[in-house]
């Protein structure tokens, strides 16, 4: 399981991402981000599930160290924005 700090910094940026447009309230942040944690988690869009997405859509392409490098390096990158 990726290993999140749950920051919130992904949640709070989503104007940087075209693919989160439907979550955003209209100031990059999500809708159901309450603090820092998704109030939906549970019921949680794909697009939102870093595990499941790597699964269905990264496997075939990368090693799931490599993928979760790169949410770790994003993750980073919005934490220092």
């Amino acid at each position: 399981m990726f290993p999140c700090d749950k920051c919130g910094a992904c949640c709070r940026n989503l104007n940087l991402s075209e693919q989160y447009r439907d979550l955003d309230r209209g100031d990059g942040v999500c809708r159901f981000l309450k603090g820092n944690l998704c109030s939906i988690y549970d019921s949680r869009p794909l697009k939102c599930r870093i595990d499941a997405c790597y699964e269905l859509y990264f496997s075939s392409v990368m090693s799931k160290e490599t993928y979760y490098k790169r949410n770790k390096e994003a993750c980073k990158a919005l934490k220092n924005k």
